[in-house]
């Protein structure tokens, strides 16, 4: 049960972040090598403009779905397996706030701990662990609840090792908020 306090006290403490996908957004403006050539007084080719994109320009909020909500649970598991705080401080963040606010660490000081207490096989099972949307339990449209029982990899976990966890639904995406 420590470790699974632990690794939501960890969560917590970290504020929703840009997600990776978000900054890498490039611009939707072409650059000079692929615009249509400039018209020139001798040339008879017509001027051609170009199409707008279809790609989105701003940060558009995910879908507040059960598969979205897997999906970044998933996303959560394969990051400690990586021992990727950024990812996982980023999506447990509000979680590790209130962990934070009852006298753990920052989410980025306290996940250094959790990941020594993930055992090496453990680690990578979780880089290829997924969810089965079966066990996974609906509490509200912005509430799911992430059982333990619903993670699917090759090692095994318990309660102390991994935990069940609450995700929810805030601003744009689901952030885990809290352990089950």
């Amino acid at each position: 049960m420590a470790a699974s306090a632990c690794v939501v006290l960890v969560a917590c403490a970290c504020g929703p972040e840009k997600s990776k996908e978000a900054t890498d957004t490039k611009s939707s403006q072409p650059s000079a090598s692929t615009r249509a050539p400039e018209p020139s007084a001798t040339s008879s080719a017509t001027p051609r403009t170009e199409k707008p994109s279809a790609t989105p320009t701003g940060v558009q909020p995910a879908p507040k779905t059960k598969q979205r909500a897997i999906q970044r649970y998933e996303q959560y598991l394969h990051a400690l397996g990586r021992e990727d705080i950024k990812t996982a401080c980023e999506v447990a963040g509000p979680g590790a706030k209130k962990a934070e606010d009852k006298g753990f660490g920052p989410c980025t000081s306290t996940y250094v701990a959790v990941f020594q207490m993930i055992s090496p096989a453990q680690k990578k099972a979780l880089q290829k662990a997924t969810v089965d949307p079966q066990r996974v339990v609906v509490r509200t449209p912005d509430k799911i609840e992430m059982p333990l029982e619903a993670v699917r990899s090759s090692a095994t976990f318990s309660e102390d090792d991994l935990g069940s966890y609450i995700l929810e639904y805030l601003k744009s995406d689901w952030f885990i908020t809290d352990s089950a």
